[in-house]
Order: structure tokens, then C-alpha cells, then sequence
């Protein structure tokens, strides 16, 4: 079963990562899945059997993104609250350097490949939009349905602006260091903002 699951694996990040090559060198729109299977040597079944959409080609990790922030708060630490989680997290994958913030260098020849694409745009819009659905159910359970929308709204949104200037600035041609250090300090300051108007909808214990 074990060498079975890291075929299985090896076969996707094969795909994934010929598929990337071939999106960053002709963009979305130019390369069909078959071309993709080509690259990496299994057939336009085996392609579709793991990605069902040339989308899911692209965004390989969107089932972690979809997840992150809900899992942040569903896993936090006793006292802590959302917003204090959402917050670790970021800071977290910052010092990680993890590859979904955006920070390496070929990251900008990514984020254009998107701009390319509208088919990619509108999955990156609905990836954001479930993500924040995402947010909202795990909140539930501690603002209380009534508030887990707004509060969800928040959290993400903090997020989301911080991707979106890391991402702005690196098409810029800013120095991903650079970047890394700006994006800390306001993430302090996003956070702490949000963190004070999610205040009201918390109990003692799980205020900041």
C-alpha cells in the first residue's frame, strides 16, 4: 500500500510540475491537457484521473488553500482566539517561506500567467470565495452563526490583501527579502486591527 501511494503521488507531482513548465512558457490558455500528459509520460486518462480540470492543473495545492484558514482555527491552541490563529499562521508561512505566499523568485511569472488567463482568474475567485465559506463554518462554533459571516469576511479579507500586495509587489521586480520584511509589520498591524473588531463577538477567554 505505501509504494503504491508514493507512485501515486510521484505520478501527480510529475503532472503538476510539467504542466507548470508548460503554462509558464506558453500560458494557460496555449497548452491542452494531452500536451500535459505528453510531458509527463502517462496518458490523458491517467492526466484526468487526478486533475479533472486543466484549472486543478494550475492550482495543484488548491485543496490546502481551500483549507488553511478554517484549519487554523479549528486547531488552535486553548485561550487563543481566531484571529490570533489566522494571524500565527500567516507569520508562520512566512517564515517558512511557504510556496503558496508567492515569495520565490519565479513567483512573478506565475502571477502572470494568471493575469493571462481568464479561466485562471475566475478559479482564483472562487478559490477565495471557499476558502472564506470555509472560514465562516469553522467560526460558527465560536462567534455563533449570526456573526461567523462577517467575522469570516475579515479574517479572510486581512489575508487576502496581504497575498494580493506580496503578489503586487513582486511583479513589480521588488527583492522577495524585501517584500518578506514589509509584509511582516503589516500583517502586525492587519491583524491587531482585525483581532480589535472581532473583539465584541468573543468571550473573555478567547479574546486576544
Amino acid at each position: 500500500m505505501a509504494l503504491r501511494a508514493e507512485k501515486k503521488a510521484a505520478t501527480r507531482t510529475a503532472l503538476a510540475d510539467a504542466a507548470l513548465g508548460l503554462f509558464l512558457e506558453r500560458g494557460f490558455d496555449r497548452v491542452t491537457v494531452a500536451e500535459v500528459a505528453e510531458a509527463a509520460r502517462v496518458s490523458v486518462n491517467t492526466a484526468f484521473n487526478y486533475f479533472p480540470t486543466k484549472e486543478d492543473l494550475f492550482f495543484d495545492r488548491q485543496d490546502a488553500v481551500v483549507r488553511r484558514l478554517a484549519d487554523a482555527v479549528s486547531s488552535r491552541l486553548p485561550g487563543e482566539s481566531p484571529a490570533a490563529a489566522v494571524r500565527a499562521l500567516f507569520l508562520a508561512e512566512l517564515d517558512l517561506d511557504d510556496p503558496t505566499l508567492g515569495l520565490a523568485p519565479g513567483a512573478a511569472d506565475f502571477w502572470r500567467v494568471v493575469d493571462g488567463s481568464a479561466a485562471l482568474q475566475a478559479r482564483a475567485r472562487r478559490l477565495a470565495e471557499s476558502a472564506e465559506a470555509a472560514l465562516a463554518e469553522a467560526l460558527a462554533g465560536v462567534v455563533g452563526e449570526r456573526s461567523a459571516g462577517w467575522a469570516a469576511a475579515i479574517l479572510a479579507g486581512v489575508d487576502r490583501a496581504l497575498h494580493a500586495e506580496i503578489r503586487r509587489r513582486m511583479l513589480t521586480g521588488a527583492d522577495p527579502a524585501e517584500v518578506r520584511a514589509g509584509i511582516r509589520e503589516t500583517a502586525e498591524e492587519a491583524f491587531a486591527a482585525a483581532a480589535r473588531a472581532l473583539d465584541g463577538t468573543m468571550s473573555t477567554d478567547e479574546r486576544p
